[in-house]
């Protein structure tokens, strides 16, 4: 077994002991197997989207089959672990740990993980039926950080999520969904550029500070999920929507489409 998964392995078989003491191994599936759970996401993207390897997990062995420890391994040999009382159904711990090891270290595992679970479509499976001794050679290093540029789209996405937008409060506390959005300069820091308006808003309205709130991106796609693909759109960029689920850019020759 690969040195680092070793110790992660000690680390959370000391977890069971000392945070769920009457939970005996025979009580966890596969008497205490730990799981590489790449199923989700894969490795490639957990590395370069998430800054870690996919999670490792160890289950309850019953009807349920929910987690009894999770383990999050990050690029700096951090570690965040999750300790499941309850047979699973409540954390009742929650652990932040380190590991002395080199990114070089973790970037092997992941690559590892790479070719041995993920090319191999061995999703979501013990660490013990990979094989995880290995070392990749020059080619796969270069071939697994020539792809990192495939992700970053999705890199300047998930950044965006906790900047600030100016949403129209008729979106919040009418119902409506976002008719009209527009990307101009960030003006301060953690400032995505972004406003979002229902559309049906007039200027006395918008120049009026208490119709407009402030929101971060990730709350505003709790009312409209529908500007995801939108999100990195570049600073300029000024959208209509034109059906339930699409926008185009405003050329000031269409209505907006509105809905609630």
């Amino acid at each position: 077994m690969n040195k680092i998964l070793f110790e992660i392995k000690k680390i959370m078989m000391d977890c069971i002991e000392k945070y769920i003491p009457d939970t005996p191994y025979g009580d966890l599936e596969d008497n205490g197997t730990i799981f590489y759970m790449n199923g989700k996401n894969g490795t490639e993207f957990d590395w370069y989207v998430n800054e870690k390897i996919s999670d490792l997990m160890m289950f309850y062995n019953d009807e349920n089959n929910m987690g009894a420890v999770k383990t999050t391994l990050y690029k700096n040999g951090a570690l965040l672990i999750y300790v499941y009382g309850e047979r699973g159904k409540t954390v009742i711990q929650e652990i932040k740990s380190y590991i002395d090891v080199t990114e070089d270290e973790v970037l092997s595992l992941a690559i590892v993980f790479r070719n041995e679970a993920d090319d191999k479509r061995i999703w979501d499976e013990s660490i013990e039926k990979i094989d995880t001794d290995l070392e990749p050679d020059a080619t796969k290093i270069e071939e697994f950080l020539s792809n990192a540029h495939y992700y970053d789209d999705m890199k300047e996405r998930k950044e965006l999520l906790g900047q600030i937008a100016y949403v129209s409060k008729k979106i919040m506390n009418e119902g409506w969904k976002i008719g009209y959005m527009c990307r101009d300069k960030a003006v301060r820091e953690n400032d995505s550029g972004w406003s979002f308006m229902a559309g049906n808003e007039d200027e006395e309205y918008i120049e009026d500070c208490r119709n407009i709130q402030l929101m971060s991106i990730h709350a505003v796609m709790q009312y409209d999920r529908t500007i995801w693909k939108y999100i990195n759109s570049p600073v300029g960029t000024r959208l209509i929507r034109i059906s339930s689920e699409e926008f185009e850019v405003d050329r000031n020759d269409k209505e907006i489409y509105m809905e609630k």
